[in-house]
């Protein structure tokens, strides 16, 4: 099995060109650019199916509000929403602890 590499979009259009050029010959395409198998297959159907622009490398791109779907808006909200609470849950924590510390005692009143 071929070990992955680093590819720029314009070096993974060029490994697809070359494999649809030789009839998908996936095997021959990984002994030509020294890529694994299973990610020129995947790189062709993602290029059959957007073209070009979806060889495009989308780890660590966050989705623009205009391409989500409402329920992928009400889960980003959801999880604004829990990260809202954890923070106010740790800030009542730590007041609760500076005044357990001082020895204030206001929870006993």
């Amino acid at each position: 099995m071929t070990k992955g590499r680093k590819t720029t979009q314009q070096e993974r259009a060029e490994i697809v060109a070359f494999c649809l050029e030789h009839g998908k010959d996936y095997l021959l395409t990984v002994r030509q650019y020294g890529v694994s198998y299973n990610q020129i297959y995947s790189w062709v159907r993602k290029y059959e199916a957007k073209g070009i622009d979806g060889l495009a490398d989308g780890r660590g791109r966050t989705k623009p509000e205009s391409e989500m779907t409402d329920t992928e808006k009400l889960q980003v909200q959801v999880k604004l929403l829990e990260a809202q609470l954890r923070d106010k849950q740790m800030e009542v924590d730590l007041l609760k602890k500076v005044r357990e510390l001082k020895g204030d005692g206001w929870w006993e009143k």
